[in-house]
């Protein structure tokens, strides 16, 4: 967990009025969002997707910034659906496809298929435009799979979603999956995000989360701040 109150105050003045407001909130920003995860969050509690989801989408929102090419009103619902497949997947065989050295293919093209087939029953039921639907299933089949980029809004989703691997969240959850310690995870991580990114902007971000975790496990860090 993430340290959200102050366990001190070393200045010992309230410095609140300083702070400048609160950055725009996403979901305000883009009411669907809400909606979609009103309907997508029981399919994505599968191995912590539903945590990885949202992370995803303020990811890929950072990307967008950088990309007025890409449209929000489809990246976003994509970012937001893109592992709801998983919910279709045997539990028990969810890491089998993914783990390292190994892999079942067959079941991360079962997650695709499953969830552009999911995602389209959500957005039509929410009244989306069809195009929109369209453009949003077709990246999510294929997310995973397919080493292209379809267009501007498929590098963005494709971008964010390794990205997640290399932030705390994602490193946490890689180390549980599979019994590495952190210097594992996040070699393994990064081993299959660098050279897969799409956007220069992700590659900057990358190389960022990166750089902090390697000085995370210096030995230096550690002592001052021992890593369990």
């Amino acid at each position: 967990m993430i340290k959200v109150h102050p366990q001190a105050n070393h200045f010992g003045l309230d410095t609140s009025e300083h702070i400048p407001p609160p950055l725009p909130d996403l979901f305000e920003a883009h009411p669907l969002l809400g909606e979609i995860w009103g309907q997508a969050r029981d399919l994505l509690a599968v191995r912590d997707n539903d945590a990885h989801t949202l992370y995803s989408v303020s990811l890929a929102a950072a990307l967008l910034d950088q990309r007025p090419q890409a449209d929000p009103g489809v990246v976003l619902p994509a970012m937001m659906l893109h592992d709801i497949g998983w919910s279709q997947v045997e539990p028990g065989l969810v890491l089998a496809a993914i783990a390292p050295g190994g892999g079942r293919p067959e079941l991360v093209l079962q997650h695709e298929k499953e969830g552009a087939r999911l995602a389209t029953e959500i957005l039509e039921s929410l009244r989306v435009d069809t195009l929109v639907i369209k453009q949003v299933a077709a990246i999510i089949d294929g997310h995973d799979s397919r080493s292209h980029a379809l267009n501007p809004y498929d590098e963005i989703v494709k971008d964010a979603d390794k990205l997640w691997r290399l932030t705390p969240h994602g490193l946490d959850t890689v180390m549980d999956w599979f019994g590495l310690h952190r210097g594992q995870a996040l070699r393994l991580c990064a081993s299959r995000v660098l050279g897969k990114l799409f956007t220069p902007e992700a590659i900057t971000m990358a190389n960022g989360l990166i750089a902090l975790e390697q000085a995370n496990l210096w030995p230096r860090s550690r002592e001052l701040h021992p890593v369990h």
